[in-house]
């Protein structure tokens, strides 16, 4: 499916464990007109997310972080007018079972526990992306 995105702009990860991180880059890397940029820190995806120049189109999230946690990024990002419509991927070794649920109460859009496969989030991720620049 990657070669019907016509998408361009950043998918946005947010995990401050290193591994997760640097498999679901390498998960997100390659499709087209789409730069993978992965920061350790909501606070600093909220940085990136109030950038103007930036255009976000997904983000996804751990839960678990130190500071601000996935929830309250979830929220940021549902709450801004600029970005209610971008893409959510919750990616988490969250075991609460009520965690998927409130994760899409917030409005994820789609939410895997750890370990993942990296396959099934590509998936995902084009899957949203493609259906938000069809909708523009």
């Amino acid at each position: 499916m990657s070669e019907t995105i016509d998408a361009t702009g950043t998918v946005l990860i947010v995990d401050d464990t290193e591994m997760s991180a640097a498999t679901l880059e390498m998960a997100c890397a390659g499709i087209p007109g789409i730069e993978v940029l992965a920061v350790s820190s909501a606070r600093e995806a909220v940085r990136i997310l109030d950038d103007r120049d930036k255009v976000v189109r997904a983000v996804l999230t751990d839960i678990r972080m130190p500071g601000m946690d996935g929830f309250e990024l979830v929220r940021f990002v549902r709450s801004h007018r600029r970005h209610v419509g971008t893409p959510i991927i919750v990616v988490t070794a969250d075991t609460d079972p009520e965690t998927p649920e409130r994760a899409s109460r917030l409005g994820a859009n789609a939410f895997f526990g750890k370990p993942f496969s990296p396959r099934a989030v590509r998936r995902a991720l084009e899957d949203l992306l493609y259906a938000d620049v069809r909708s523009e």
